[in-house]
C-alpha cells in the first residue's frame, strides 16, 4: 500500500497543497512551527477521519477558511482507491471514489496508517485512556467488526449511563429496564473484549519476538489485558466474558445507581505490560519502556501486514532523535522492507546513513513544500 499523492485545500497553514511522494522514504525537514507535523497529521487523518492531536476538526481548517479538504489516491496490490475528507462547520463528509459514505465505519480501514511519535514514548507511563485509545484506533482499521460494536457499545453505554443517572433520583427505580439496557451492554462489549484479546494476543507475540532481539535477549515482555481488574489469560471465548461481566455488574449495581455511571466494560479497561514478570509501568526504566513503545509499534506493522496482507504507511513524525543507535537500526530493519515512510525532523543528521532506500527529500517553510530531490545519504 502506498499513497502516491496528497491534495490539501484550507488544511491547518496548507492553503493549497498538491503534492506527488515516493513509495518508499519521504523526508519532510524544516524548522519547528513550519507545517512538517500537518502533513503527517493530514495523513492520519485522511485514514482515521480524525486528527492524532486534537479532537476540535475545527482545528483543523484554515484560519477564516469555511472547510478544509484532504484527499489523495491510495494504490493497493490489486485496487487503487481515491479517497477525500471534508470538514466544516456543517461536519465532516468521508468519500471513497468520490462516493459519500453514510458511516466512518465503512470508510476507515481504506488507509492503513501506523504512526510513531514523541507522545507515543509516554504510553507505557501515560493513562489508561491512551491505551484504550491505542487499542481502538489500530484493530479498528483492521477489522471493520470492531468498529461497529464499538459504535454500538458506545451508544448503548450512553443511554445506560443516561438511565442510571435519572435512577439515582427515582422513588422507585426501574431494575426492569436497567437489566435490559445491561445485558444489552454486555453482549456487545463481550464482542469488543473479545476482539480485543484476539488482536492484542497476535500483537503480544509478535512485540515480544521483536522485544526480545533490542534487549539483546535479555528480557522478555508480556501484555495483559484486564477488565474489571480481571486478567483475561487463559481463557478468553465470548461466553467466558458474558458470563464475567453479568456477575460483576451484579456486584456494583447499587454504587453505579449511587454515582449514576457504569463502572465496568471496555470503556474502563486496561492494559498492564511486563518486562521479565515485573511491571513496567512501576518498576521499568526508561529504557525499557522506549524499547517495548518501539516494539509495540514494529509489531503493529506486522500485525495490519498479517491481517490485510498489505503494508501500512509509516509516520515517523521527529522521533528518530529520540532512539539510540540499537532502536534506530530495528527500525529501519522494517523501513527497509518496502514500507512508504514519512520522515519529519528538523535536521537531517538525526536521520541514520544506514537507509538502503534512498530518501526523497521536501523542504518545509511556512506552509509550503519544494522537492529537493533523492538523496544518496540523507547525511
Amino acid at each position: 500500500m502506498y499513497l502516491k499523492q496528497l491534495n490539501m485545500v484550507n488544511y491547518r497553514n496548507y492553503k493549497q497543497l498538491n503534492v506527488q511522494f515516493s513509495p518508499n522514504i519521504n523526508i519532510f525537514i524544516g524548522k519547528n512551527a513550519q507545517g512538517k507535523t500537518n502533513l503527517l497529521e493530514s495523513i492520519y487523518y485522511l485514514a482515521f477521519a480524525r486528527s492524532h492531536r486534537t479532537n476540535v476538526d475545527r482545528q483543523l481548517i484554515n484560519f477564516e477558511s469555511p472547510f478544509a479538504k484532504v484527499s489523495s489516491r491510495i494504490y493497493k496490490r490489486q485496487t487503487s482507491n481515491i479517497l477525500e475528507l471534508v470538514t466544516s462547520n456543517r461536519g465532516k463528509k468521508a468519500s471513497i471514489n468520490h462516493l459519500e459514505q453514510k458511516r466512518l465505519s465503512a470508510y476507515i480501514g481504506q488507509l492503513n496508517v501506523v504512526l510513531f511519535s514523541p507522545e507515543n514514548l509516554n504510553l507505557i507511563k501515560g493513562s489508561p485512556s491512551q491505551r484504550r485509545r491505542f487499542l481502538d484506533l489500530e484493530f479498528g482499521q483492521i477489522d471493520n467488526r470492531y468498529l461497529i460494536s464499538l459504535a454500538r457499545y458506545q451508544r448503548i453505554l450512553k443511554q445506560r449511563n443516561t438511565f442510571l443517572k435519572k435512577m439515582t433520583y427515582q422513588k422507585e427505580p426501574d431494575f426492569l429496564y436497567l437489566e435490559v439496557l445491561t445485558r444489552q451492554l454486555v453482549d456487545v462489549a463481550a464482542i469488543v473484549i473479545e476482539l480485543r484479546l484476539k488482536y492484542l494476543t497476535h500483537l503480544e507475540q509478535m512485540a515480544k519476538d521483536i522485544h526480545f532481539q533490542i534487549s539483546n535477549q535479555t528480557e522478555t515482555l508480556a501484555f495483559h489485558y484486564q477488565t474489571a481488574n480481571y486478567d483475561f489469560k487463559q481463557k478468553n471465548d465470548k461466553q467466558t466474558v458474558v458470563d464475567f461481566l453479568i456477575n460483576q455488574f451484579s456486584k456494583v449495581q447499587n454504587r453505579e445507581i449511587k454515582l449514576g455511571t457504569t463502572l465496568i466494560g471496555p470503556h474502563r479497561d486496561d492494559i498492564n505490560f511486563e518486562i521479565n514478570d515485573k511491571d513496567l509501568q512501576s518498576f521499568g526504566s526508561q529504557g525499557q519502556q522506549r524499547s517495548c513503545v518501539l516494539s509495540l509499534k514494529l509489531a503493529e506493522i506486522k500485525l495490519i501486514k498479517q491481517v490485510t496482507h498489505e503494508s501500512p504507511i509509516l509516520l515517523l513524525d521527529d522521533v528518530l532523535s529520540e532512539l539510540d543507535s540499537k532502536r534506530q537500526a530495528a527500525l529501519i530493519e522494517i523501513i527497509d522492507e518496502d514500507i512508504q515512510t514519512f520522515i519529519t525532523t528538523t535536521d537531517l543528521d538525526s536521520v541514520s546513513k544506514e537507509l538502503q532506500h534512498k530518501p526523497t527529500i521536501y523542504e518545509v517553510s511556512n506552509g509550503n513544500l519544494v522537492n529537493k530531490g533523492v538523496k544518496n545519504d540523507p547525511k
